[in-house]
C-alpha cells in the first residue's frame, strides 16, 4: 500500500482488528508511583484494580516511538496518516507533528481526531480501509474530515475527580459537580472536556444520551455507534441490548475507557458515540 495508517492507543482497537486491516500503533503510558506501563499492554481489569489504590499518571508516547515507527514504514510506504486523540488533552499529536520532520522519505501527515477512544478508532478504521483499497492520503483525509461533521461521541463520570485531579476539568466545575451529585454528561468542544448538559442521577444522563442519538437517527440516517465503559461490561451489554431495540437502523459495538482515558474519568464511566455511515 502506498498510505500507511498509524494511530496511538487511546482509540482502544482490538488487536485482532489493527492486524486485520494494518493499522500501527503507538501507547501511551500509565504510571502508577515509580512504575511505568505501556497502556497497549495493560488489561482493562488490571489497571482499573491497581488504580483503586493509587492514582496514576499518564504520559505521551516517547518522541523516539514514533520516529522509529515512521522510519520503519518509510522503507515500504510513500506517506503516512497518523490519527490521535485530542491536542486539547494530549501532546500526542504535536509529537506526531515533532517526528514527522525528523523522518525522510516519507511524508507524514499528523491528525486530530479532537476526541478520544473509540471514536477516534472510528477515523482509523476508515483511513485504513481505503488505504487498503488504493486511495492517497489527501484522499483519505478529505474523508476524515468530512467524518467530523457528523461524528458525537457524549459521556459520564461517576463523580468529576479523576477529571479534576487530572487537570481535564476545572477545580469549581468538579466542586459543583460533587456538592450536588450532579452527573453532567460531557464532550469534547474546541478540543477539550467540557459539560454538555447538568444531570442529577446516573440514569437520566444515561437516558439523556439515548435521546441525542435518537435526534440524530430521526430521519433516518444510517448511523455506527458505539457504547463506552470504563470496567463495566455487564452494563454496557445491558446498554447496547436496550439501544437496539430503541434505534434498530443504528450498529452498534461495544468498547471501553481503557487505562489513559480511565485515569481521567475513572471507573464506572458510560459513553456512547456514533457517526454517520
Amino acid at each position: 500500500m502506498k498510505t500507511a495508517v498509524v494511530t496511538d492507543s487511546t482509540s482502544y482497537l482490538p488487536k485482532e482488528k489493527l492486524e486485520k486491516l494494518n493499522i500501527h500503533m503507538v501507547s501511551l503510558e500509565v504510571t502508577f508511583g515509580n512504575e511505568s506501563f505501556k497502556e497497549a499492554e495493560m488489561t482493562e481489569e488490571e489497571f482499573y484494580r491497581k488504580a483503586r489504590d493509587e492514582f496514576p499518571k499518564t504520559s505521551q508516547p516517547p518522541l523516539g516511538e514514533f520516529v522509529e515507527l515512521y522510519s520503519k514504514l518509510s522503507s515500504h510506504h510513500e506517506e503516512i496518516i497518523s490519527i490521535h486523540l485530542s491536542s486539547g488533552i494530549s501532546g500526542t499529536y504535536a509529537g506526531s507533528q515533532q517526528a514527522a520532520e525528523m523522518v525522510d522519505g516519507v511524508k507524514v501527515y499528523s491528525f486530530d481526531s479532537e476526541l478520544t477512544c473509540a471514536l477516534q478508532g472510528f477515523y482509523a478504521v476508515k483511513a485504513a480501509e481505503m488505504a487498503r483499497d488504493g486511495a492517497d492520503a489527501q484522499t483519505i483525509l478529505v474523508e476524515l474530515h468530512e467524518m467530523k461533521k457528523t461524528l458525537r461521541a457524549y459521556f459520564m463520570a461517576e463523580d468529576l475527580k479523576h477529571l479534576q485531579r487530572g487537570g481535564r476539568l476545572s477545580s469549581a466545575q468538579a466542586l459543583v459537580g460533587g456538592m450536588l451529585q450532579i452527573k453532567p454528561i460531557l464532550h469534547f468542544q474546541n478540543k477539550v472536556i467540557v459539560p454538555f448538559e447538568k444531570i442529577r442521577t446516573r440514569k437520566k444522563a444515561m437516558n439523556r444520551m439515548v435521546d441525542l442519538l435518537k435526534e440524530a437517527s430521526k430521519d433516518g440516517q444510517k448511523l455506527q455507534a458505539t457504547v463506552i465503559h470504563a470496567n463495566r461490561l455487564e452494563d454496557a451489554q445491558r446498554w447496547q441490548e436496550y439501544l437496539e431495540t430503541e434505534c434498530p437502523q443504528v450498529d452498534f459495538e461495544i468498547s471501553c475507557f481503557g487505562p489513559v482515558i480511565g485515569t481521567h474519568l475513572g471507573e464506572g464511566a458510560m459513553g456512547l458515540g456514533w457517526v454517520e455511515k
